[in-house]
């Protein structure tokens, strides 16, 4: 495993790089496995999350940045800032999760990052882990709308495109993989009107539109920018 190179990936030099080896260790793998740091990073992740919410969201009430939290911390929104981060290269997996395509498996991306934020919560204290979660999801953050608290990615795409008159997503199954009661799905989010395109992967065909949707949705933010922004 290059530490390295995933130390400048996250931006964070480990003192104990066998930290770092662990977190991305899956129980497949063998022992030290990465669950004990998931769950410490579960909790310390909650609590960055919680701050940052806090500190910028001044106005919301406490229901309304719970949702926002929730939002965040859920296994779609971790997963995706773990591919982002190309995270399922550096996973250490058992010989049957390599053969299913484990590596890029929701499920296991979500959990890895978890006990990456609780590695480096170890290792560096917690102003460390804040600077470490602030920046895997300073994408997400910086998208967070207020308004559509609650709402699941696909309804809120759909909400965006109706809002502006534009013909409605499309989603189609590109690729399957693993065993049948341990399948990855990856799906295509098309929407013709805006030329845009955007996959996801997902352990069921309507987890994977989910995550296409997250990216599509992204993709107009970021592509089309004020255009798209809801008025408030």
């Amino acid at each position: 495993m290059d530490i390295e190179r995933l130390e400048r990936a996250v931006g964070y030099r480990f003192k104990s790089p066998a930290l770092a080896r662990e977190a991305l260790t899956h129980r497949s793998r063998g022992a030290p496995h990465n669950e004990r740091l998931e769950f410490l990073g579960d909790s310390v992740l909650n609590c960055i999350v919680s701050i940052e919410l806090h500190a910028r969201y001044q106005k919301l009430r406490e229901g309304e940045l719970s949702r926002l939290r929730a939002t965040l911390v859920r296994q779609e929104s971790l997963a995706k800032a773990a591919q982002d981060l190309g995270l399922g290269e550096w996973l250490l997996l058992g010989e049957g999760e390599l053969k299913s395509g484990g590596f890029s498996r929701p499920s296991i991306l979500a959990d890895a990052l978890e006990a990456l934020i609780g590695a480096v919560f170890i290792d560096g204290g917690f102003d460390s882990a804040r600077a470490t979660v602030v920046g895997l999801l300073s994408g997400q953050l910086s998208q967070l709308d207020p308004d559509d608290v609650g709402k699941d990615p696909k309804t809120q795409l759909q909400e965006l495109l109706q809002s502006r008159k534009i013909e409605l997503p499309l989603y189609n199954v590109v690729a399957t993989e693993g065993a049948a009661h341990k399948q990855n799905f990856e799906v295509e989010c098309v929407i013709p009107g805006l030329s845009i395109r955007a996959t996801g992967a997902g352990s069921s065909r309507r987890s994977a539109e989910q995550d296409a949707a997250s990216h599509a949705y992204a993709k107009i933010r970021e592509e089309h920018g004020r255009k798209f922004r809801k008025s408030r």
